[in-house]
C-alpha cells in the first residue's frame, strides 16, 4: 500500500507540466512585448528569423501550420506582414494589432509612403518604438490572452500592469539619457523611427529611403550630402540588417559620425525584461552617435 502511494506521489511529481498558451508572434519585437505578458505562464513564440524582412517573406508550409496549430497568433496587420493576410483571414485565432481601437498609430505624411504603384499605408506600422502604442499592443494581448486562456486571467492582468509601470520609469530613465544630444541632427537609413523621435523630440533631419526594398533616389542622396557638407548633422546611422554601402559613399570625407540603429533587436536574447534592454539600447546608439 505504501508503495503504491509512493509511486502514485512520484508519477505527480514527474507529469509533465500544465498546459500553456501556444502563442506564435510574427516578429521579433510583438515577442518581446508578449512575452513580458506571459512571464511564469508560457513562452511567446515568433515566425520569423532575425535576418528575415516581413515587407517581402514568402510562407512556407512549415509556417502555416505553425499558424494554425497555434492558439493565439499576434501580428501587426496587412502594412507591415502583407504575406500573413491571405493565411490569417481564414483563421480565427488571431490578434491583429492594427485593429485595436484608438491605436494611437503616428501618421505617415502626403504621398511619401506611396510608389511602385503600392501604397504602403498611412500609418507607421513601427509601433513598438513607441511608448503609448506599445503599452496599448500590451494591453490587447493581455486581454486576449484572457480570453484564450481564462485559468491565468489574473496573471496575465498582473504582467500587464508590471509593463505600464516599467514603460513609465524606463522612459524617464531614457529622457534623461538623450536630453544632452536631442538637439543634435541626423539621418537614418529609413524611416522606422518616427515613434521614439517623437517621444524624445529628437532632431530628426530626414532618411535615406522610405522603406529598405527600396534604393534612396538620386535626389535624396544629393540633399543628404550636401546637409552633411554645411555640417548641419553630426550622425547618419545605418541599420544591421541592410548594406551601409550606400551610407558610406554619402558620407565619405564629410566628418560626420557614422551610427548603426537596430530596429528589432537582432542581438537582443528573448526573456524576462528583453523589451526594455531593447529601448535601452536604441536611446545608447543615439546618444553615443550623436555626442558631438
Amino acid at each position: 500500500m505504501r508503495f503504491r502511494i509512493a509511486a502514485a506521489l512520484l508519477l505527480l511529481l514527474n507529469a509533465s507540466p500544465a498546459w500553456s498558451v501556444n502563442l506564435l508572434t510574427s516578429i521579433k519585437p510583438i515577442q518581446m512585448i508578449a512575452t513580458e505578458i506571459m512571464l511564469d505562464v508560457g513562452e511567446a513564440e515568433v515566425l520569423l528569423a532575425n535576418n528575415t524582412s516581413p515587407h517581402d517573406y514568402a510562407l512556407r508550409p512549415s509556417d502555416i501550420r505553425r499558424l494554425r496549430n497555434a492558439d493565439l497568433v499576434v501580428w501587426f496587420g496587412y502594412d507591415l506582414e502583407p504575406f500573413l493576410e491571405r493565411t490569417l483571414s481564414k483563421q480565427e485565432n488571431v490578434l491583429t494589432l492594427s485593429e485595436i481601437p484608438n491605436f494611437d498609430l503616428r501618421e505617415y505624411t502626403g504621398d511619401q509612403h506611396q510608389h511602385d504603384g503600392h501604397d504602403h499605408g498611412n500609418e507607421d506600422p513601427h509601433f513598438w518604438l513607441g511608448y503609448r502604442p506599445a503599452i496599448q499592443a500590451a494591453k490587447a494581448i493581455a486581454e486576449r490572452l484572457s480570453t484564450v486562456d481564462p485559468l491565468n486571467s489574473q496573471k496575465y492582468q498582473d504582467n500587464y500592469q508590471a509593463f505600464e509601470s516599467r514603460m513609465e520609469a524606463e522612459k524617464s530613465l531614457i529622457e534623461a539619457k538623450l536630453s544632452p544630444v536631442k538637439e543634435n541632427g541626423y539621418y537614418v537609413f529609413h524611416d522606422a523611427y518616427g515613434y521614439f523621435e517623437a517621444d524624445y523630440q529628437l532632431n530628426h533631419l530626414g532618411y535615406f529611403t522610405v522603406s529598405p526594398e527600396r534604393k534612396p533616389g538620386a535626389k535624396t542622396l544629393i540633399s543628404i550630402k550636401n546637409t552633411l557638407k554645411e555640417k548641419q548633422a553630426v550622425c547618419v546611422f545605418s541599420e544591421p540588417q541592410f548594406t551601409p554601402a550606400v551610407v558610406e559613399s554619402v558620407t565619405r570625407g564629410t566628418g560626420v559620425h557614422l551610427g548603426e540603429l537596430d530596429p528589432i533587436g537582432i542581438d537582443i536574447k528573448v526573456g524576462s525584461g528583453s523589451y526594455f534592454t531593447f529601448l535601452n539600447s536604441m536611446a545608447d546608439s543615439f546618444t553615443e552617435c550623436l555626442v558631438k
